[in-house]
C-alpha cells in the first residue's frame, strides 16, 4: 500500500506542479504599488491624484494586475488584466476604449505594448530599483487622440 500511495502522490505533484508554477506572479512585480505623484510626470498631463497597482496570482494561471486610480478631476477608475508574460495580447477590462496589452520579459524588467482598437499606441518599459522598493514605468508613443506621450511613473512598493 505505501508504494501505491507514493505513486499516487508523485502523480498528483507532477500534474499539479505546472498549474502552480503558471499561477505565480514574478516576485519583483508581486504585491501592492502606489504611484509617487511628486516623482512622476505625464506629458501630456495631468497626472492622476492617486493610483494603486496590485499584482497577484490569477485564478486559472497567470498574473493579474488591478489598477485603481483617482483622476485629476476626481473620477475613480478600475482596470484589470491577466497576463502570462508570453507576448500574447490581454484584454484590459475597464478601459474607456477597447484596449489590449502585450507583456514580455526584457533585460532588467518588463515591457508592455498597448493597442487601442487594434492600433499600437504606447510602449511602456518597467524597471526596478536595486532594493526592489520602487519601480519606474516609462511610456512613449501616442495616446488615443494621437498626441505624443512621454510619461514617467514612479511606483513605490507598499
Amino acid at each position: 500500500m505505501p508504494a501505491v500511495l507514493r505513486t499516487a502522490v508523485l502523480g498528483i505533484v507532477v500534474v499539479a506542479y505546472p498549474l502552480v508554477s503558471a499561477a505565480q506572479v514574478p516576485p519583483d512585480l508581486a504585491g501592492t504599488w502606489r504611484v509617487n505623484i511628486a516623482k512622476s510626470k505625464a506629458d501630456p498631463g495631468p497626472l492622476p491624484k492617486s493610483q494603486t497597482s496590485v499584482w497577484d496570482a490569477a485564478p486559472g494561471g497567470g498574473a493579474r494586475n488591478v489598477v485603481e486610480s483617482v483622476t485629476s478631476t476626481g473620477m475613480t477608475t478600475r482596470t484589470e488584466l491577466v497576463t502570462m508574460f508570453d507576448g500574447k495580447p490581454s484584454e484590459l477590462k475597464g478601459a474607456p476604449m477597447p484596449t489590449t496589452r502585450t507583456y514580455t520579459k526584457i533585460a532588467g524588467g518588463y515591457q508592455f505594448v498597448d493597442r487601442v482598437n487594434g492600433k499600437v499606441t504606447t510602449t511602456t518599459r518597467i524597471t526596478f530599483a536595486t532594493d526592489g522598493k520602487a519601480r519606474t514605468n516609462v511610456a512613449t508613443g501616442v495616446n488615443a487622440s494621437g498626441q505624443p506621450v512621454n510619461n514617467i511613473t514612479v511606483f513605490e512598493r507598499q
